[in-house]
């Protein structure tokens, strides 16, 4: 018991105080992250919507937490794909092979989002050729333009 007695009282806590000080003002001194360098480390999609109306076509940068980027609705996008996270879902996973889906036919819009979120990358398609690829397409608005009557984002 004295050996561990001697080694613990040869280090004073002046000196472990003045090495946890140093550490601390070593960090402080450290430039601060710039927030959209933060969130391109994060959450970050590109989104590429075709053939759904020249309002929505065209490619769109989106980051999450903060929120913002080229998308024309970056706070519901990131919202829109929150909601599919929660539970551990996975937003982007493709309807089961064994689903069976209605015939109807939604469009001829599609859209391919790549980049990353919740730390896994992401590489999806959509598109509106039967009801599971509608619903799909559905839940994520406003990731996704509207589709419908009304061309547009919401």
């Amino acid at each position: 018991m004295s050996k561990v007695m001697s080694k613990v009282t040869r280090f004073p806590a002046a000196r472990l105080l003045g090495a946890a000080a140093l550490s601390v003002a070593t960090l402080a001194a450290l430039p601060a992250a710039h927030p959209a360098a933060a969130a391109a480390e994060g959450d970050h999609l590109t989104v590429t919507v075709r053939d759904a109306g020249p309002e929505a076509d065209g490619t769109y940068e989106l980051y999450c937490n903060p929120d913002s980027g080229s998308h024309p609705d970056p706070a519901g996008a990131c919202a829109a794909v929150g909601r599919g996270t929660q539970g551990g879902q996975d937003p982007f996973a493709p309807a089961p092979a064994s689903t069976v889906c209605t015939m109807q036919y939604g469009g001829p819009a599609t859209a391919q989002v790549t980049g990353t979120w919740a730390g896994r990358p992401v590489d999806m398609t959509y598109d509106r050729r039967d009801g599971c690829a509608i619903s799909r397409w559905d839940g994520m608005v406003p990731l996704l333009p509207k589709a419908g009557a009304a061309p547009g984002w919401s």
